[in-house]
């Protein structure tokens, strides 16, 4: 049996503490900017006008990314060794802790920006 035409889209969920904005994202439509992974989590929260800081443009060279994994640790991409590397420097670290521009959403997921990696919500302009 043929799917009909019928096309399914996924999106999911991405919710950013302590701000509590939740962006439905489409990754059809990645990358949403230039900076960090395609579908990161910098990636949306830029695309989504959500300040957080990425000092070296999101090329895992940093850890001014670096955000707390909430909920659903299990639907973000597996972390390299690039990444774990870097983030034994990052101030506040723990045991959920990611950089945002190297992890690459896959579902519903819930992130905590620590102070440091805080610039804010801006309003779309």
């Amino acid at each position: 049996m043929g799917d009909h035409g019928v096309h399914v889209v996924t999106t999911y969920k991405v919710t950013f503490l302590p701000l509590n904005v939740t962006v439905e994202v489409d990754p059809a439509k990645f990358p949403l900017q230039e900076d960090g992974l395609p579908g990161s989590i910098l990636d949306i929260a830029l695309g989504n006008n959500i300040d957080l800081q990425h000092n070296c443009g999101g090329k895992c060279a940093c850890t001014t990314c670096h955000v707390i994994v909430r909920s659903a640790a299990e639907n973000l991409s597996k972390m390299e060794e690039d990444e774990e590397d870097r983030l034994d420097t990052a101030e506040g670290l723990t045991l959920h802790s990611r950089l945002g521009c190297q992890a690459v959403v896959g579902g519903d997921v819930v992130v905590e920006i620590p102070p440091s990696g805080r610039g804010g919500h801006k309003a779309p302009e």
